[in-house]
């Protein structure tokens, strides 16, 4: 059970990896192991993913999920298979973590009486400033 936060936990049921051979480090052992890890996990028919928050994740990874509605996360950190299992499900509750809280409503706020004047004062002195670069007049 992967678990996000109190109330959202993923069953390991549900995900599968696939695992193939891995750039990086690893010496000989880099052609003949194979240490990369392919977490899939079926986003959009997942039970244990609450309505609101499969919007928020969908909306939020668009590009990281196929057309089959399947996300994919990999990783080849690490020069072991079990590290890097680790490391995607590691990934994957960071993505959960993420958009499992929705975001708080903006609260509409004016700006003080203050703020308004400094601001006006602010820009007198500007427009004076670059007044007094202008060459002088000339009256005809």
């Amino acid at each position: 059970m992967l678990v996000i936060r109190d109330g959202l936990a993923i069953p390991l049921s549900e995900l599968r990896f696939t695992f193939a051979r891995s750039a990086g480090p690893g010496g000989q052992n880099v052609n003949k192991v194979n240490t990369k890890a392919t977490l899939r996990w079926q986003v959009t028919e997942s039970p244990s993913l609450p309505e609101p928050v499969r919007e928020r994740f969908l909306a939020r990874y668009p590009r990281r999920i196929t057309g089959e509605g399947e996300l994919l996360v990999t990783s080849q950190r690490y020069r072991d298979q079990s590290r890097n299992v680790a490391d995607c499900l590691a990934k994957l509750q960071a993505m959960l973590l993420e958009v499992a809280t929705p975001p708080r409503r903006r609260k509409k706020t004016r700006p003080t009486k203050a703020s308004r004047a400094r601001r006006l004062t602010s820009k007198r002195q500007r427009s004076e400033t670059k007044s007094l670069r202008r060459p002088p007049r000339s009256e005809e």
